[in-house]
């Protein structure tokens, strides 16, 4: 499982050019179920995705397709983790 931490590189009024476009990758990546959640930080400096991609290099692929990262609105920082503990409503993404 992976952590996504995005870091805005460009002011808010560029991300928001792209804030539509970017949903509409998110909401593909949900389709597929490689998303499990996303949102934005706040205060309003980027924001995270939590990806059940199998690999990194899959979830580095994926990337590639936002728009933030094509127009360089954005830097990724991804973390690796393996969910061992959880609440009983997200058992299922433990890992045994």
């Amino acid at each position: 499982m992976f952590i996504v931490l995005l870091n805005y590189l460009k002011p808010l009024t560029e991300v928001d050019r792209f804030v539509g476009e970017h949903r509409q990758f998110l909401e593909k990546y949900y389709a597929s179920e490689d998303f499990l959640m996303s949102g934005r930080r706040e205060p309003r400096t980027g924001g995270v995705i939590v990806s059940t991609a199998k690999t990194r290099e899959e979830i580095e692929s994926i990337i590639l397709n936002d728009p933030f990262h094509r127009e360089n609105i954005a830097e990724y920082e991804i973390i690796e983790f393996v969910p061992s503990m959880t609440a009983p409503q997200l058992a299922a993404l433990r890992t045994p």
